[in-house]
């Protein structure tokens, strides 16, 4: 569904436009204009946080990448000079570098709720290894004497 989603966003953003504009001087830009690509970006950074958002991590990174990379392929294929698999291959590095980071930062962000009050919170490794490796408790010094006793005990 997110790789549909990313063929889909290319499609209605970039697809369209497909005409280079060429200056006076006889320069050509295009085919795109920098609106359409900061609109394609926002949507896509959009599909990506809202399946991130959901716990679908795998979908957001690859599904958006493996979509707009399709969608890249099939409209720049027909480029005469044969560089077009060098700007879908910066496309999907790109994609995939920042699918994955914004996935990351949403998963490491996101807060538990707090317990109910009057509960415990759940062990951790933390408290579970410190409850482990603790020195059993000192003997108190009413506790001096029998604790004398038993090694004098022991010994004779």
């Amino acid at each position: 569904m997110q790789a549909a989603a990313a063929v889909a966003a290319w499609a209605a953003w970039l697809g369209w436009d497909q005409h280079r504009d060429v200056h006076p001087d006889g320069s050509e830009t295009g085919p795109y204009a920098a609106w359409q690509v900061i609109g394609l970006g926002l949507t896509l950074l959009a599909l990506t946080y809202w399946a991130a958002s959901r716990g679908h991590s795998t979908a957001a990174v690859l599904g958006t990448t493996t979509g707009l990379t399709a969608a890249a392929s099939y409209d720049w294929s027909d480029d005469a000079s044969g560089l077009y698999m060098i700007g879908v291959s910066l496309l999907t590095l790109t994609t995939l570098t920042t699918t994955t980071a914004l996935t990351l930062a949403l998963t490491t962000s996101r807060r538990r709720p707090p317990p109910p009050e009057g509960t415990d919170p759940p062990p951790n490794a933390l408290t579970s290894a410190r409850a482990t490796t603790e020195p059993p408790p000192t003997p108190s010094r009413a506790q001096w004497p029998s604790a004398r006793a038993g090694i004098y005990e022991a010994s004779a």
